[in-house]
């Protein structure tokens, strides 16, 4: 595979003896500073407010018309 331009000027600075930029990057980078936040009792009562999942009883609202 090849390499990228900015990681070609990267190795060739470290070959010359310079600083790798890489070494000055936080350590937050790698981690997933998101904030995930639980579902309200409100949400997870109303998550099913508009499908009609099948529930094995034969009552969940459908119909079907023999001819």
């Amino acid at each position: 595979m090849s390499q990228s331009k900015a990681k070609k000027q990267r190795l060739k600075k470290m070959r010359e003896g310079e600083r790798n930029p890489e070494a000055g990057r936080s350590p937050f980078i790698f981690q997933d500073l998101r904030t995930r936040q639980t579902k309200t009792k409100k949400e997870q009562l109303y998550k099913q407010k508009y499908k009609n999942h099948f529930q094995g009883d034969g009552k969940d609202g459908s119909f079907y018309f023999a001819s």
